[in-house]
């Protein structure tokens, strides 16, 4: 019998526009809902199902045609799978999910509840998804322009198994029948799922501390301060443990060294994830370090 969920459970798909993710989604929401009407344990024929996407939250396909649109998507889209993860909550989050950093902070969240996430991706191919996009548009029934199609598939970062964000990773081709729903129960429900401690950098506490929010930008600054000048003392130089002053712990840099822009993009997320929570003040710094490590790591 299949072990009691314990909390909710996070789906997140992926896949190039017009690749058929809500086709997929649909197969996966009626073995899933098969599953739990079929079920003799109470506990589990509790569960609800969760499916989100442009539609069902109201935006549309024009978003992608701007940055800013866009990004206000990506905010409507994360907040209202933040709102659905609650306990006995299954979570189908059906977007493209093509950035990895946008992945790695819906894996963040899904550590702070500690609840299996996993990520289905649809591996249609470009040519494809180009041919049912074209289809779909003369036809009247959705579509992206051409314009809008291309630039999401030039900027589509595709999920990496190897990644811890983006693990345990489903791959569907096109030419499969369904995807493999019998796996991905076992991964989020059944005996193979695991209950994910969550990363002290994501524990959700109440902004307490005085000043917390000054410390969280003037610590993570120094951390970023003392990785430039070891920079530029140290030029062309990379894939080596740098120390940073006052922290327990080294940060590690990746073979090719980050930019400072690529420092500054990963400071921001990380304020942005603890700003609502209160860490001690006096562990920011190794938390921080520890954030820039895990993010190397990809």
């Amino acid at each position: 019998m299949p072990a009691t969920p314990p909390k909710p459970q996070l789906i997140l798909i992926s896949g190039y526009p017009s690749s058929g993710k809500t086709h997929r989604s649909h197969q996966l929401l009626t073995y899933f809902h098969h599953q739990i009407a079929t079920s003799p344990d109470p506990k589990l024929q509790r569960l609800a199902i969760h499916h989100l996407n442009d539609q069902t939250l109201g935006l549309s396909r024009n978003v992608y045609a701007a940055a800013r649109p866009e990004k206000d998507a990506r905010a409507t889209f994360s907040s209202a799978i933040k709102r659905a993860l609650d306990p006995n909550t299954i979570v189908i989050a059906d977007g493209m999910n093509y950035i990895k950093g946008f992945r790695y902070q819906l894996y963040c969240e899904a550590k702070a509840v500690q609840t299996p996430n996993c990520i289905v991706h649809v591996g249609t191919q470009p040519d494809k998804c180009r041919e049912l996009n074209s289809a779909a548009l003369q036809a009247g029934t959705g579509g992206y322009e051409p314009e809008v199609f291309e630039n999401l598939v030039f900027r589509f970062e595709e999920p990496n198994g190897m990644n811890r964000w983006d693990a345990p990773l489903f791959a569907v081709p096109w030419d499969d029948v369904e995807p493999p729903c019998e796996a991905i129960w076992e991964a989020m429900v059944g005996g193979n799922a695991k209950v994910v401690k969550p990363h002290a950098a994501t524990i959700l506490k109440p902004a307490t501390e005085q000043d917390y929010l000054y410390e969280l930008d003037k610590t993570t600054s120094d951390v970023l301060n003392a990785i430039k000048t070891w920079q530029q003392d140290h030029p062309g130089e990379a894939g080596v443990a740098i120390k940073i002053p006052e922290a327990e712990r080294e940060v590690e840099l990746p073979a090719t060294s980050p930019s400072l822009p690529q420092l500054q993009r990963l400071r921001r997320q990380f304020v942005g994830l603890n700003r609502q929570l209160s860490l001690s003040k006096g562990r920011i710094r190794d938390l921080f370090v520890d954030y820039l490590n895990d993010a190397f790591q990809s």
